[in-house]
């Protein structure tokens, strides 16, 4: 893409909101990338301190998490191991596709976060939904991560409590509810509530092993699978050609890393659009083969009847798997903090802009607000959490959300970011990525659309 010679900022500075974008830019900054300050001279002369390496594993990281457990249900849902990799291939191109234009349209703006882009290329309005659908994500992912810790202590604590029960007799403590509450209250609300969280990147390090270990164990359990286990009904079409799209989410939802893409892209050594259009594809090539491996040995295994997280459909006895379980509890612990932490930041910018007081003005109530912010936040999304069992509901959900973020967001930026280049005539190249962007809109919409209907209509009202 050649670089714009237009201005794209002109939108930007309606609201005066300029002076602390890079307050706002420092909040949401991704707790394992470190960037140099955002100025006109240190754009001239800083470097990021991420080799193209590094950032290919940050990339893999923000990729790769409690996601994966949903995949061989949505080879389930697409009908088979064929159309769900054909699926996965073709939203490939265009997930690869929006995290370049996001590092074109994050150089063209000279912005380092994702909704500070949008603001910059799109404007008040887009930038304002960019912030609610951010605010909305990592709140409905939070409550994934709250279901799947109860999803895997369950079948933990089944495995430990070896008496037999009689009907009605369950100990209370084995109860979910009260599972579920306990370790949030005393390791999530705790990690949740500190106003930085750099101390997370050596956890996150941790979780990121704990996915490769679950993936390795799906794929041994189908190579050498348990006596006990029998053979199951392998479905090789989908039932109907809309079923295809109901696996949209997930596959969303999974290789969603866009939203911190941005301040990895701006802390590379040499932050240059072709070096990272080389580093997310190779990133996502990665995460390719994990997702795959884990999808279509999961799915195999257990077919028809495979459960929307894959790790309740193993016995609750088998060691590996307890351990597998053992991570992901590790990996959405240490994972919560961060999505909710990056929602806070949103609703923060969005409250001081609208208030029209300055970071500075405001540091002496930031603790009390920050603590009434995260309080709320932790106890409604566990509320929710406790009374939505199935996380297969959440993400059919915030899937739909993951793919604006995919495809709607970048789609707009790069439309803008074009239309403001000034050029006495329109080359061939210029006519492609304009309608590149309209397309990748329009799917992006089709998905978002679709799946939000599917999950009102179908899933939350079953």
């Amino acid at each position: 893409m050649a670089q714009a010679t237009g201005s794209i900022n002109s939108d930007y500075k309606d609201w005066e909101w300029s002076a602390d974008a890079g307050e706002r830019a420092r909040l949401l900054q991704s707790p394992s990338v470190e960037t140099v300050p955002k100025s006109g001279e240190s754009q001239g002369n800083g470097l990021g301190a991420t080799s193209a390496l590094g950032a290919v594993f940050i990339v893999v990281n923000a990729a790769l998490g409690a996601g994966l457990l949903n995949f061989p249900a949505a080879f389930n849902m697409a009908g088979g191991v064929a159309a769900g990799i054909a699926l996965q291939m073709c939203m490939l191109i265009f997930i690869i596709g929006g995290l370049v234009i996001l590092a074109y349209c994050s150089q063209a703006s000279n912005e380092r976060t994702y909704q500070e882009v949008v603001w910059a290329v799109c404007g008040k309005v887009p930038g304002v939904l960019c912030e609610v659908a951010i605010a909305v994500y990592t709140f409905g992912t939070c409550i994934a991560f709250l279901i799947i810790i109860g999803d895997q202590e369950d079948k933990i604590i089944a495995a430990l409590v070896t008496e037999p029960e009689e009907a009605g007799s369950s100990r209370w403590y084995t109860d979910r509810k009260f599972t579920i509450s306990i370790t949030a209250f005393l390791l999530i609300l705790p990690l949740s509530i500190p106003k930085e969280i750099g101390f997370q990147k050596y956890a996150s390090s941790l979780s990121v092993i704990g996915t490769w270990y679950v993936t390795a164990v799906i794929i041994i359990k189908y190579i050498w699978p348990d006596k006990e286990l029998v053979p199951v009904e392998i479905p090789t079409s989908p039932s109907t050609w809309m079923a295809v799209f109901n696996a949209m989410p997930t596959i969303c939802f999974g290789f969603q890393c866009h939203v911190s893409s941005v301040p990895v892209f701006n802390s590379m050594k040499q932050p240059e659009v072709k070096t990272w259009g080389a580093v997310v594809t190779a990133a996502m090539v990665i995460a390719l083969f994990v997702y795959t491996g884990t999808g279509v040995c999961g799915f195999l295994t257990f077919g028809a009847s495979v459960d929307q997280d894959v790790l309740l459909s193993y016995p609750s006895n088998d060691i590996p798997v307890a351990l597998a379980r053992a991570f992901i509890i590790l990996c959405v612990l240490t994972s919560y903090p961060i999505l909710h932490f990056c929602g806070r930041a949103v609703l923060e910018g969005l409250w001081l802009r609208y208030t029209g007081v300055t970071v500075e003005e405001d540091v002496v109530r930031e603790r009390r607000r920050r603590l009434f912010q995260t309080i709320s936040w932790f106890l409604l999304t566990l509320l929710l959490a406790l009374f939505i069992p199935d996380i297969g509901k959440v993400i059919s959900v915030i899937g739909g959300l993951a793919a604006c973020f995919i495809f709607v967001f970048p789609g707009l930026c790069l439309i803008q970011a074009k239309l403001s280049e000034i050029q006495e005539t329109r080359a061939v190249s210029w006519w492609a990525q304009v309608s590149y962007g309209v397309f990748m809109v329009t799917l992006g919409a089709f998905i978002f659309g679709q799946t939000t209907a599917n999950a009102i209509f179908v899933d939350l009202t079953a």
